[in-house]
């Protein structure tokens, strides 16, 4: 009976103070979403399509690194904001009722000491860059920390998002050129297109719990009209994309790309047509092949085989 309660003891104080610790690190792995990383993806795409068109096909190995770090540093600083933002809001809608902030796993002192932490990382990063991408730099932060509050006041959250999502690209052209030209620009205004379509697929499957909270988004404001919305967003995203190629005298092989792109982004009305919560959420993740292959097609289309 003694030994019992011995390992019983042993086992409590070992392994209760591991499991609560292991608990803590899942908290904080959600909150960062690492175990989602569509978003840093997303944010990703466009900013590797900038840095192959600002390097003429052949950029800084050291600006991808860079770049590609910063861009999974940054998208985990956005979820900490916007959790800090609607920590009072997430546990009254399905998909986020289970983040840390929501259900007390951490409280708001660990996300500001995580997102104080965070800025500091960004902060020695950034500084790696030119004077022209620091200061591009800070327009992005800002973008950053206005977008979860612009859902209280506005229907357009999502293209804010889409400003936030795509202003890798004239940082990507100033750190590579050292100047942000007018085809970086371009380039900048058709990527924020995209965002603006696929968040609304994304706003889509919260849509009856944000009308009961009051959340503001393209998907309420267009009601049953945003399927057409986001196909007039989509087309006007392809256009703009065709025009830089011609603009670029990028090869045949980009508009092949471009083709297979605009093939899933049709297949995305047709999984949204009946607007299932499951099936918006599939089309929004389905966006990540679009962006690899736009990659490609950028990628190949500078320098074909």
């Amino acid at each position: 009976m003694k030994g019992g309660n011995y390992f019983k003891s042993y086992f409590t104080y070992y392994t209760i103070p591991f499991m609560k610790q292991h608990y803590r690190f899942r908290a904080y792995v959600h909150l960062l979403r690492i175990h989602q990383p569509i978003g840093s993806l997303l944010l990703l795409w466009p900013t590797l399509w900038a840095l192959w068109l600002a390097g003429n096909g052949h950029p800084s190995l050291k600006l991808v690194i860079l770049f590609t770090l910063g861009t999974f540093l940054m998208r985990g600083l956005g979820c900490v904001i916007n959790d800090i933002a609607d920590r009072n809001f997430d546990g009254f809608v399905t998909r986020t009722k289970k983040r840390p902030l929501a259900t007390g796993a951490l409280a708001l002192k660990d996300a500001l000491i995580l997102l104080i932490f965070l800025c500091f990382v960004a902060l020695c990063l950034v500084l790696q860059f030119n004077r022209l991408t620091i200061e591009l730099s800070i327009i992005g932060l800002a973008l950053a920390l206005i977008y979860p509050y612009t859902k209280r006041f506005t229907y357009w959250p999502q293209w804010v998002l889409g400003l936030a999502f795509s202003w890798g690209i004239p940082m990507a052209f100033a750190a590579e050129m050292n100047a942000v030209p007018l085809v970086a620009w371009l380039l900048f205004i058709s990527a924020s297109l995209w965002p603006l379509a696929y968040d609304t697929m994304y706003a889509m499957v919260d849509r009856e719990d944000d009308k009961r909270i009051g959340i503001k988004s393209t998907a309420l404001f267009w009601g049953h009209k945003e399927t057409l919305f986001i196909g007039v967003i989509q087309s006007s995203f392809v256009a703009l994309l065709a025009c830089l190629g011609v603009l670029l005298k990028l090869h045949f092989v980009f508009y092949l790309a471009l083709g297979f792109a605009s093939s899933l982004l049709i297949y995305q009305h047709y999984l949204i047509k009946d607007r299932k919560p499951e099936n918006c959420f599939k089309a929004f993740l389905n966006n990540n092949w679009v962006g690899a292959l736009l990659f490609l097609g950028f990628l190949l289309g500078i320098h074909p085989l």
